[in-house]
């Protein structure tokens, strides 16, 4: 079997093996029984990779056309798109906020009591935390590319960082694909290879590179359990230099349709004969793996290693890699598919991968749906297929999925096309919400055992929580109905009762049995019914949903501005919930930001507010503020207030540890540095550990 060198996950649709000149009439339809197979040869993954792509090259020109038809007019020009004193160890602390018990997820902050870890621009900060009148930076690695986020096993460290190269020419450049950086750091146009890097951190003072590897795409999620990290990653095919996306410039060509609509057509042809010239090897980029004196030996695969869908999918590249931490000798294994990423969620046991169905172009009575692919993760070094299904509707983050029994419960925004009948191409959409329940058949396959096909009406997700056998939905339009959803029944699930409050959440937090902690937006309505966003405030909720029928928000707080934000609104690492004490109540840091209204001659960013909160909460009903813990000496001291992606000093992360004696202290976690203080002077802190910057 021939092999090259390249990293993917593949998933195509072999559907689409019927490409040629000219569109079929109708989009290929949702296929209803998904599923992968593995390519049974390079001319097979060849031949799906090509016709895959033709269809796409033809489906972009064609709504141009349409387009052209339509909206007669020059087009614009195509191109790339660019206190007390602690002593000790600690008694208990925070980690980063999980979505499952037993598996950890990256993020640009780690600790584990007496150590914190933070990625700032392109170095790796370590820092002694404890006790934390002792806070001290202790080291620092400078490291390759863009560093995002990691996990931290013991003694070790996984870096994932990206390395950009920016396309030329018209075809990479044309279809090169906007990427961004995990944990916010900024997007921007081009092909991205994730470096992994593994990082001993036993000497505190002298971080040192153990593992080096080099994977095409940028990371869009990871998991860690145990020793075994998955890393997700999403690319874009090379595309031939040769392809074009619009005819050459010829202002004659906008004097005449008809000579305009003939060109398009002739650049199809000659597109397709290029795409058709060009073998597998070139469509995928190459891995590579850092050995002992810098030398680098690229990572190849056998065709065979693809696997490819019988359901229509973008041309794309997704990677599950798998890299275990006890045995790093193994180097990295990887699972193919083309396509394009989605949605991951993962347990100790299987990982989800959540794509969409592609429509290849508009048409009216279309809608959303939702492929779903299962791997085994049992096995410490490698992803293993298991089956598919599929979902109407699409999930907007990994909360909208959770198994159960060996259930996947699903839940998903849903939206329904309808052309204008006065505006060809002009679309309306219906939205909605549903619940699937997906479970495995004898074949593998995820088939279709229960579902509520309707949660609310005309409204999206912004929240969903999975707690064992019940569910909790939040739907938005202009207020906030929390859903509350009985699962004991797989076969049946039920909805259960609707509370609609102003607003709505973006993330709930079960904080025990019976209640939920929530972080929203608090949208008081006008007079006029409609949402008044001059009174927006972020908000805190406390919701006792111990009787699924009866839900009722017993605490809430609001905190800031109409301009008010917090990180953890949208990104759940940023919620740290605390609670050392089951029987006391539990503490909540955010970080937040504020805009003041500057007073007259003063400089802008003085009054820019950025510290982290911290709310005593009970969930028998009370949310109480404990004070704030700022670093605003340190990015007023940066001078102008003109921050960078790369670099920005305002508070993004925390920390909550817990003495021997039940003191409470707090870590601020920022690009420019760490800051500690004790929960019972947060006004004055103990220690700084400021980062030295470098670059801009």
């Amino acid at each position: 079997m021939r092999t090259f060198v390249l990293a993917a996950i593949v998933v195509v649709a072999i559907v689409l093996a019927a490409c040629g000149k000219g569109r079929p009439e109708k989009p290929a339809a949702i296929q209803s029984s998904v599923a992968l197979q593995k390519a049974a040869s390079c001319q097979d993954l060849t031949r799906v990779v090509q016709d895959t792509a033709v269809r796409q090259m033809r489906s972009q020109l064609d709504q141009a056309k349409d387009w052209t038809l339509v909206y007669w007019g020059a087009p614009a020009a195509a191109g790339a798109g660019a206190a007390p004193a602690a002593a000790g160890a600690p008694a208990s602390y925070s980690t980063t906020n999980t979505q499952v018990a037993g598996v950890d997820e990256s993020d640009f902050v780690k600790n584990d009591g007496t150590r914190i870890f933070a990625l700032s621009g392109q170095t790796l900060y370590a820092a002694k935390s404890w006790p934390p009148q002792d806070l001290a930076l202790a080291g620092k690695l400078d490291l390759e590319g863009w560093p995002s986020s990691m996990f931290l096993d013991k003694d070790q460290l996984v870096i994932f960082s990206s390395i950009w190269t920016i396309p030329t020419g018209g075809g990479m450049g044309a279809m090169a694909r906007p990427a961004c950086l995990m944990g916010g750091g900024g997007c921007f146009w081009g092909w991205s290879t994730t470096k992994i890097t593994v990082v001993d951190v036993s000497v505190l003072a002298s971080p040192a590179v153990k593992s080096e590897v080099y994977l095409p795409g940028y990371a869009t999620g990871s998991r860690r359990v145990g020793s075994s990290v998955r890393l997700v990653l999403s690319d874009g095919v090379r595309w031939p230099e040769a392809v074009k996306w619009w005819p050459d410039y010829d202002p004659s060509l906008y004097q005449d349709k008809s000579r305009l609509v003939a060109a398009i057509v002739a650049l199809e042809d000659s597109n397709e004969a290029i795409i058709r010239a060009t073998p597998i090897e070139k469509w995928f980029p190459t891995g590579q793996r850092k050995l002992q004196g810098g030398a680098t030996v690229e990572v190849g695969y056998q065709c065979g290693d693809f696997f490819v869908s019988n359901a229509p999918e973008r041309l794309g590249l997704v990677t599950i890699a798998t890299l275990d931490l006890a045995h790093l000798d193994a180097g990295v294994s990887r699972a193919s598919i083309v396509g394009e990423a989605g949605v991951i969620y993962a347990n100790e046991k299987r990982l989800y991968l959540a794509s969409e169905h592609w429509w290849w172009w508009a048409l009216s009575g279309q809608r959303d749906y939702t492929y779903v692919h299962a791997f085994d993760l049992s096995d410490p070094l490698r992803a293993a297929y298991l089956g598919s299904g599929g979902v109407e509707g699409h999930a907007a983050d990994s909360f909208a999925l959770d198994e159960k029994d060996g259930y996947l419960r699903i839940a998903t925004s849903t939206i329904q096309y309808q052309e204008d009948a006065a505006t060809p191409h002009l679309f309306h959409f219906v939205a909605g919400s549903r619940l699937s329940v997906l479970a495995p058949a004898a074949s593998g396959a995820l088939t279709l055992v229960g579902e509520i096909p309707s949660l609310v009406d005309g409204e999206r997700l912004t929240a969903m929580r999975f707690v064992g056998d019940k569910g909790f939905a939040v739907t938005f339009r202009n207020v906030d109905p929390l859903v509350t959803l009985d699962l004991s029944d797989p076969l049946h699930p039920k909805k259960v009762a609707e509370l609609t409050l102003p607003g709505f959440s973006t993330y709930l937090q079960p904080i025990d049995a019976t209640h939920l902690l929530a972080i929203g937006e608090d949208l008081p309505l006008d007079g006029s019914g409609h949402a008044d966003w001059s009174h927006r405030a972020v908000t805190l909720s406390i919701f006792d949903v111990g009787d699924l029928a009866h839900p009722a928000r017993t605490a809430q707080t609001l905190v800031g501005t109409a301009w008010a934000y917090s990180e953890a609104m949208w990104d759940h690492h940023a919620f740290n919930w605390y609670r050392p004490d089951a029987g006391k109540p539990g503490l909540l840091a955010i970080p937040f930001s504020d805009w003041l209204p500057p007073a007259p001659g003063r400089d802008w960013w003085r009054d820019f507010v950025s510290d982290v909160r911290v709310f005593s909460v009970d969930p028998a009903g009370s949310i109480k503020p404990m004070g704030a813990l700022g670093m605003g000496d340190v990015y007023v001291k940066e001078g102008s207030g003109n921050f960078t992606w790369q670099y920005r000093p305002w508070v993004r992360r925390s920390v909550l540890a817990t003495d021997a004696g039940g003191a409470n202290f707090l870590y601020a976690v920022s690009d420019a540095g760490v800051r500690a203080a004790a929960l019972s002077s947060l006004s004055t802190p103990l220690a700084t550990a400021l980062f030295p910057r470098s670059g801009p």
